[in-house]
């Protein structure tokens, strides 16, 4: 008698992995995703915290982070771009909204 278990289990398998394919992001959920990391490219996300508490006394935090895009120097609206296209396969509907540095 064979087994067909084994066989079974992965065209199981393959069925489910199947179903877990994502759609693509619209065209806006693209552009905003990719907004955030042209900004990321742009300069480096700076943020700080003071706290106090009755048991440990004050505390203070400083946190900085830097994209591998800004690291390389890589200008934001080509990361924008480049990124809209990857999640895509288009060009960008409209131009980012980036800070103002």
């Amino acid at each position: 008698m064979i087994c067909r278990a084994p066989a079974y289990i992965l065209t199981v398998c393959g069925v489910l992995l199947a179903a877990c394919e994502t759609t693509p992001p619209t065209p806006e959920e693209a552009a905003q995703r990719c907004e955030q990391r042209a900004q990321a490219a742009q300069a480096p996300d700076v943020s700080g915290n003071v706290g106090i508490n009755s048991q440990t006394g004050t505390s203070v935090g400083l946190s900085i982070g830097l994209s591998a895009d800004l690291l390389r120097g890589r200008d934001p609206l080509e990361v924008y771009e480049s990124c809209v296209i990857d999640l895509t396969g288009e060009p960008p509907i409209r131009p980012p909204r980036l800070l103002v540095l």
